[in-house]
């Protein structure tokens, strides 16, 4: 039954990466898109493929921190944002968007990636070095209260600055696939693939750190160092994905509790599920997003916020039947 849903999942993730590209309100000529000649030729190739490409890596990259998320924390309400990474990239955004805008710093093409990148990296930098100084006993605490900061420095920002920034930061905030080039794909694709090869190789270690620390301890797993190279890891991945395409929430949450429920818990076969499905998910996500209320165009973070508040929902309802 299990290699029955692992296999269907398979199959509907690729179908739907390989449609994608096809779909759209304005029909394009096959002839043209596989001739590479005309305007058709240039909307997919130079524009709705990438997007596919950086919507299946996005995707992909948030449900697989998330899955690790939810091990390490053995929380299926855990997601990527927990150690607030996401938010510090918000910020590193917003503070680029305020000093473009005032002349403080001269706008560059990629201004906002780096940015962002680097608000990822002082996040992750603030996370663990409190955590150091507390013995990591409250990474998670951490994370939640420095989500906060951020939040309110990003609101503060957003209130100083004139109606372009505040438009530009709102706009980020929300999240959305609409800068998505050749470039941000091979930017984020090496993170995608490394992350995933990483979790692959300690799949057992995510096995048996679910199962308790007193029980991962004694069949040999390092419980500190694997948790802190978990937490290193997925701050980079989703650092990466965040600085190009904004904080796109609810993927990481909903996408590994699902491949949960229709393979188990085994991360040996749970782990390339959730690749699959998270960056398919995404991928259709965003191409619902584009095309159904053309030619207006729907961030994709709002889809996903939509379908995540609900799932949240089911899973606090869910985890209470549990325990009545």
């Amino acid at each position: 039954m299990i290699v029955s849903r692992t296999y269907y999942i398979v199959v509907l993730s690729i179908i739907t990466v390989v449609l994608a590209p096809f779909a759209g309100n304005y029909a394009l000529s096959l002839t043209e898109v596989f001739t590479f000649s005309g305007g058709d030729a240039e909307i997919f190739w130079r524009i709705r493929i990438p997007r596919v490409l950086m919507s299946f890596s996005a995707g992909a990259v948030l449900s697989i921190c998330g899955m690790v998320f939810q091990a390490v924390f053995r929380n299926p309400l855990a997601s990527p944002y927990t150690l607030g990474v996401a938010s510090g990239a918000s910020l590193g955004a917003a503070l680029y968007f305020l000093l473009s805008t005032v002349a403080v710093m001269p706008a560059v093409h990629f201004g906002t990636p780096l940015f962002a990148f680097a608000g990822a990296l002082c996040a992750m930098l603030l996370v663990y070095g409190f955590g150091w100084l507390l013995k990591g006993d409250s990474i998670l605490l951490i994370g939640v209260a420095l989500n906060f900061c951020f939040s309110s420095l990003i609101m503060f920002i957003q209130y100083t600055a004139g109606f372009v920034s505040s438009h530009r930061i709102i706009r980020f905030m929300i999240g959305g696939l609409d800068s998505a080039s050749f470039f941000t794909v091979l930017v984020t694709v090496p993170f995608m693939a490394a992350g995933f090869i990483i979790t692959m190789l300690y799949r057992r270690e995510l096995d048996l750190i679910i199962t308790g620390d007193e029980i991962a301890q004694s069949r040999g797993v390092d419980i500190v160092r694997m948790k802190y190279m978990f937490y290193i890891i997925t701050s980079l991945m989703i650092g990466c994905v965040v600085s190009v395409t904004g904080p796109i929430g609810f993927v990481g949450m909903m996408a590994p509790h699902i491949c949960r429920l229709l393979v188990g818990e085994n991360h040996q076969k749970l782990a390339p599920v959730v690749f699959l499905f998270g960056g398919a998910f995404l991928t259709a996500c965003d191409t619902f997003a584009r095309t159904v209320i053309f030619p207006v165009e729907i961030p994709v973070g709002v889809i996903t916020s939509m379908l995540g508040g609900p799932f949240f929902i089911f899973l606090l309802v869910q985890r209470r039947g549990k325990k009545v």
